[in-house]
């Protein structure tokens, strides 16, 4: 089970650095309010408006590989070898 846990930790890290510069770019107005949880400006172009989505299906990607690297698999595992023997 250990390479479930490297992949996790790799998603959460790798993933992880690219949606902080997005969001580091896009969603911090200033360095005294919100820090990369801020509202994105409004008049950004096609390819600010790519990258927020980008951000966003980051964000759950990192939620959803870690959730499924460190909980899921392991759990059926585990299942799969109680109900085997």
């Amino acid at each position: 089970m250990a390479d479930e846990f490297a992949k996790g930790t790799a998603i959460l890290a790798g993933v992880g650095l690219i949606w902080m510069v997005l969001a580091g770019w896009y969603k911090t107005p200033s360095f005294e309010g919100a820090q990369l949880t801020g509202a994105p400006p409004a008049d950004l172009g096609t390819y600010g408006e790519m990258a927020l989505v980008l951000e966003s299906g980051l964000r759950w990607f990192i939620i959803i590989g870690v959730l499924t690297f460190w909980v899921v698999i392991p759990a059926a595992e585990q299942t799969r070898e109680y109900f085997a023997g």
